[in-house]
């Protein structure tokens, strides 16, 4: 029975013992053939791999996205802001690798506006950050997946900071807590990182030790000490279902609780080997579903109310196969927005047999 990181997992899969959070909570259980939705679930809860069953062949992925579904991410990918940003952060990318593997492996101590200068370059021509989450969605598979989740992270913590109204000392602190978060995983040995094969039940262990590596790289840094509780914490949950610490409520850092929000969020909606970048109404739904009692409140609600809102008067495809445009968002159901097909509207969140598929 390998065990297989959630990043590698395909659908068709079949899970080969139940699976629990880190407090005991059933979220799949044994012998569940693995979809998108069910591996999307596994990001959420940060569940870092799962126990399958052996295959007698190997399982190929589904086909590659069809073009009504790819047809919003391709008018992304050919505009010249995307192009253009997508240049910016290749050079960003590679001077931020160089700068934390510095930290990590030279011991060199942390400059932070060095390094907050990598994010900065790529939102002078999106200062409200309203297009960076399309732009991140759009991004090809790295190589290097770890410094890439940083940087994606790092941009949306800022983002939310500024969507929270924080101070630009407030902004600049969560900014670099999200691009430092996972330094730990630089800890992690590369043949564990980027082992193709399966995870032993102690290569498992040792990526989870990845928090614990953060801080203690970071604790005598002169840096925030939320920057380094954020390293330690991101994988803490609000009703004590996170690690390393199993943390509840107020014990738990708020930049790291924010931090976790944009962690998770990139994580599920990062593309896959078998398909495209996810609908971002998908994500919704599952944190609206599952995750009021995991994140805060008070930062989780306004991050799904300015997802949401990015999206007002877009064009939809629904479950049904309807297309129509999103003309009004329902605060108290956000995955469920009102939709207009043609001259008739439609409640998403009084037809719970339908939902948003595809941003088109």
């Amino acid at each position: 029975m390998p065990r297989v990181l959630t990043q590698d997992l395909i659908p068709g899969m079949v899970t080969a013992e139940d699976v629990y959070t880190y407090n005991n909570q059933l979220i799949l259980p044994k012998n569940l053939e693995l979809t998108d939705k069910t591996i999307t679930k596994l990001e959420f809860y940060s569940i870092l791999s799962v126990r399958i069953k052996e295959q007698t062949a190997d399982i190929e992925p589904p086909g590659k996205i069809t073009p009504a579904d790819a047809s919003y991410s391709e008018k992304i990918r050919s505009s010249p802001e995307f192009k253009q940003f997508k240049e910016n952060f290749d050079k960003s990318l590679s001077s931020m690798k160089d700068s934390m593997n510095n930290i990590v492996v030279k011991n060199s101590p942390i400059n932070g506006e060095e390094l907050l200068s990598q994010t900065s370059s790529l939102l002078i021509d999106s200062p409200s950050g309203f297009h960076i989450f399309d732009m991140l969605h759009n991004m090809r598979q790295y190589d290097d997946p770890t410094f890439a989740h940083c940087m994606n992270v790092s941009l949306i913590c800022y983002v939310f900071g500024k969507w929270l109204d924080f101070s630009d000392a407030d902004l600049t602190t969560l900014t670099l807590a999200g691009l430092l978060h996972d330094i730990g995983k630089l800890k992690i040995p590369e043949a564990i990182i980027s082992k193709p094969d399966k995870l032993t039940d102690a290569e498992y262990a040792t990526v989870k030790t990845h928090t614990i590596e953060g801080y203690n790289i970071l604790k005598n840094e002169n840096i925030d000490v939320h920057i380094k509780n954020a390293a330690l914490m991101h994988h803490e949950r609000c009703d004590g279902s996170g690690y390393p610490l199993g943390l509840a409520g107020e014990k738990i850092d708020k930049f790291a609780k924010i931090v976790s929000i944009a962690d998770v969020y990139d994580a599920m909606t990062s593309a896959r080997v078998y398909r495209g970048p996810l609908c971002p109404f998908k994500v919704i739904s599952i944190f609206e579903s599952e995750g009021y009692q995991k994140y805060d409140s008070k930062y989780i609600l306004i991050f799904l109310e300015y997802i949401v809102n990015t999206y007002l008067n877009n064009r939809v495809r629904l479950s049904n196969g309807m297309e129509g445009d999103i003309v009004l968002i329902n605060k108290l159901d956000l995955a469920h927005p009102m939709v207009r097909c043609g001259s008739k509207y439609i409640d998403l969140s009084h037809e719970r047999g339908l939902s948003i598929e595809a941003i088109i």
